[in-house]
Order: structure tokens, then C-alpha cells, then sequence
């Protein structure tokens, strides 16, 4: 049985994805693909993976979840099922830890490399899906002021914006954790409106049509955040008081520079991503259109080939 990790990245229409998997159910059983997401893996079959209150895991706890897992992975075997599609984001971090930390997902390697243990090393292949870091991060900034944390302060912001952590730097974390398996990357720009062809591309089999409009999970925009903060008691005047629709919270300098980052990032995968990973094109795609990246697609990649670490 083949395994395969959609792990987002959040608010790139993970939650819409799931929906579409939930909502077609049958057609996907009847291709011998069974689906975990987050009804299926948030109730406490990962448990002890990641303990609060501990610096590391305990070795008992992991080994309870691993045969946890392993017992579900036979049970579905057992029952016909080929392949295993399994769609959960927080397998990577949070968003919430991404925007504390002021990077993109910085524990992702260590993450991922449990999570290959609680698998038995059998994952085939994970699929990441980017985001223009600019859009990115406004969204995982309004979702945590959204949830109750504080709205972050200018040098907050700036700190965010000024991060040297890319989407580059979580794809080779990810292939550092996991050598052994298929890391393919899609992005947002192309994926968001068509979670049928993004299956597609995960699990090689024909996806059911999507006759259905998924958008979930989506970030408030200002009006909304204003009405938050005020249900919790948070002072409204860090966030514009002039504007209303979506919250941009980097300036246009600082949202330049992150364009030019994810350009430089999309030309690396482009180029091969040093053998790493491999960028998804969707054959059935005419033109670039709507789907390419906000920004200008000016500069190329370096021809370094940087090492890393786990992180």
C-alpha cells in the first residue's frame, strides 16, 4: 500500500482540499484510495508524537503512536484499499508558531522526520503546496489576531518581512527529513480552485470532478478582525482604521521584496531544486494566466547548491 502526506502549508486551501475529499467520499473509496485528514487523525492517533511539557518525546509515547498507526495502516490494507492519502497541515507546525518565530516553519525537518518513524518509513511521496510569502503571511498574521493573540507591532512585522527563511529553505528541511521519499510542491497560485487535479497529482489516479465550490477557513478581513478584537476586549487601533477588505499588514517595499523571494524560490524549483524536489505543472493548463505568482519573474536562481541541516 502506497502512502501519501498532503501537509498543506496552511492557507493555501487546505481546508477547502479536505472538504473536497470529505465530499467525495465514494468515487475516491471506488479508486482503492482511502483519506485521513483532520477528522480522522485529530483524534488522538498522532498523540504522544509531540508532548507539551517534555523537550523530547518520550519513547514510549512514540512507540504507542507508531503502533497505533500501524494497526490502521493493516485494518485499511486489509480491506482493499491500495493507496493511503493522508491530509493533515499540522504535520509540519502551525501557523500561530511560524508567526512567534517570524519564519516559516522552523521545527519542520525534526517534524517530519517523526512522522516518517510513525509511518514505518513508507511514505512514497508528500505533496507541499507554496504561497506568495507577502499573501502568506498577511493571512497567517490575521488568523492569529483572529484566534485572540495580540495584533503584532511594527517591529513584529518587520522582523517578519525581513526573515531569510523561504519556501526554499522548508522544501530542503523536508527532503533532509525524509530521503527516502518523493517530495513534490504545487502552489496556490495554480491549486487553490481545483483540488480535483491537485488529487490528481498526489495519488496518480483520476479525480472525481469537482462540481462543488470549495472555500473554507478563509482569513477575516478587516471589518471582521475589527469585530473580533472587540468581542475579546483587544484595542482595535493597531489595525488600519481608514481601510476595510483584506489587511495587508507589510509595506509596499517589504511586499516587493517578498515577491522577489518567492520568485527566486519558484525559479529554483524550476531549475530542478537541486534533485530535492520536483515543481507539479498541470499539463492540462493552456497559459501561465491567474495562475502565476503575484510579482514580477525577474530574477534567475543562483547555481549554488546549499546544504542544510534538519531543522
Amino acid at each position: 500500500m502506497d502512502i501519501f502526506l498532503h501537509v498543506g502549508a496552511h492557507l493555501t486551501a487546505t481546508t477547502s482540499f479536505q472538504h473536497y475529499l470529505h465530499a467525495n467520499t465514494g468515487p475516491i473509496k471506488a479508486l482503492g484510495v482511502s483519506v485521513w485528514g483532520p477528522r480522522q487523525v485529530r483524534n488522538g492517533l498522532f498523540s504522544g508524537i509531540f508532548p507539551k511539557y517534555r523537550a523530547a518525546p518520550n519513547p514510549a509515547s512514540v512507540k504507542r503512536a507508531c503502533g497505533r498507526v500501524s494497526l490502521q495502516l493493516a485494518k485499511i490494507s486489509d480491506a482493499g484499499t491500495s493507496k493511503l492519502l493522508v491530509s493533515e497541515e499540522n504535520m509540519i507546525g502551525s501557523s500561530r508558531q511560524c508567526v512567534h518565530n517570524a519564519m516559516l516553519y522552523p521545527a519542520v525537518g525534526e517534524r517530519m522526520a517523526r512522522f516518517d518513524e510513525v509511518f514505518g518509513h513508507r511514505v512514497k511521496r508528500v505533496m507541499l503546496t507554496l504561497r506568495s510569502p507577502d499573501m502568506w503571511w498577511s493571512s497567517a498574521i490575521g488568523y492569529t489576531v483572529s484566534r485572540g493573540h495580540t495584533v503584532p507591532d511594527d517591529a513584529a512585522i518587520g522582523s517578519i518581512a525581513a526573515s531569510q527563511r523561504s519556501w526554499r529553505d522548508v522544501i530542503t528541511d523536508l527532503a533532509c527529513a525524509l530521503p527516502n521519499t518523493e517530495i513534490q510542491v504545487s502552489t496556490f497560485e495554480e491549486y487553490a480552485a481545483r483540488p480535483d487535479a491537485l488529487f490528481a497529482r498526489i495519488t496518480d489516479e483520476p479525480a472525481p470532478p469537482n462540481t462543488q465550490t470549495f472555500w473554507r477557513n478563509r482569513t477575516p478581513d478587516l471589518t471582521a478582525l475589527r469585530r473580533l478584537l472587540a468581542e475579546y476586549g483587544k484595542p482595535q487601533n493597531p489595525l488600519p482604521q481608514t481601510t476595510s477588505g483584506r489587511w495587508q499588514p507589510f509595506t509596499d517595499a517589504q511586499t516587493h521584496a517578498m515577491r522577489e523571494s518567492y520568485a527566486d524560490d519558484l525559479f529554483w524549483l524550476a531549475a530542478g531544486a537541486d534533485g530535492l524536489a520536483t515543481l507539479t505543472v498541470d499539463p492540462t493548463r493552456k497559459r501561465a494566466g491567474a495562475s502565476q505568482p503575484p510579482g514580477e519573474l525577474k530574477k534567475g536562481h543562483d547555481n549554488d547548491s546549499r546544504q542544510r541541516k534538519l531543522a
